[in-house]
């Protein structure tokens, strides 16, 4: 096999291991559905790559409406890569960037992190825990756990009421070469999207069921998709100041 098909093979494996987190994959979704069903909003944020999940959850195409991701760009990757690293291991932001959230009793957050122990993602996770509002933490439990984690301290998934295993080896890239030190691959990104949208899907499917019809955004590359998106962005717009 070629490292195309080791590394798709290692995703359909994750994949098929993930399927079976039935338990904590619900939990999750339902701890969502009830938060929209109360006019709640599903707040994400993550570091580095992480916060690409955050924006994967956001005004997508079959998304739900009320997400609001927290993306700040020093902690993101288009200012300064190396930069981002350094920021994301800074607690002291955590105020500042909680400070310019909506954030009520009835939300959620969703907090992303493959090694679980980032400063800032603890910081921010220790604040709102102490504000009383759930968390869902998608993170490696194999990394977060490891002896060769670079921290040791208290990781995310001790701080969250769900913690959802995206279950990554250490260092996240899961092909490896014969007589080499390298490797490559990394499946964070691709099964956490998974994990995202299955809690969005299974989402609207309890709140239906509960008689309650979510908002949820349309593709605008269809006809009247505009039309809908406009309409729900107008009504959340003051909840969601990015949208």
């Amino acid at each position: 096999m070629t490292a195309i098909d080791r590394y798709l093979s290692n995703l359909r494996s994750l994949l098929t291991k993930l399927s079976r987190n039935h338990e904590s994959l619900e939990a999750a979704a339902q701890l969502i559905a009830k938060s929209i069903a109360k006019n709640g909003l599903i707040h994400l944020f993550g570091t580095g790559h992480s916060h690409i999940l955050a924006e994967e959850m956001f005004y997508r195409a079959g998304g739900l409406g009320a997400v609001n991701p927290i993306l700040e760009e020093d902690l993101m990757l288009h200012i300064s890569a190396s930069g981002s690293t350094e920021f994301e291991r800074r607690a002291d932001l955590a105020d500042q960037i909680l400070e310019k959230q909506s954030i009520n009793a009835n939300d959620v957050f969703i907090l992303i992190s493959n090694s679980g122990g980032n400063s800032l993602v603890e910081a921010i996770a220790n604040r709102i825990k102490n504000q009383g509002i759930p968390i869902i933490a998608i993170t490696s439990l194999e990394h977060a756990n490891s002896p060769l984690a670079r921290t040791s301290g208290i990781k995310l998934h001790e701080l969250a009421d769900i913690v959802l295993d995206n279950l990554g080896t250490v260092g996240d890239a899961s092909v490896s070469f014969p007589n080499s030190e390298i490797v490559t691959g990394p499946t964070s990104s691709v099964i956490g999207t998974a994990i995202i949208n299955a809690l969005a899907s299974r989402a609207v499917e309890i709140l239906l069921i509960n008689g309650i019809e979510p908002e949820v955004f349309s593709s605008s590359n269809t006809k009247r998709g505009d039309e809908k998106n406009i309409e729900l962005i107008n009504k959340l717009k003051k909840q969601i100041r990015i949208l």
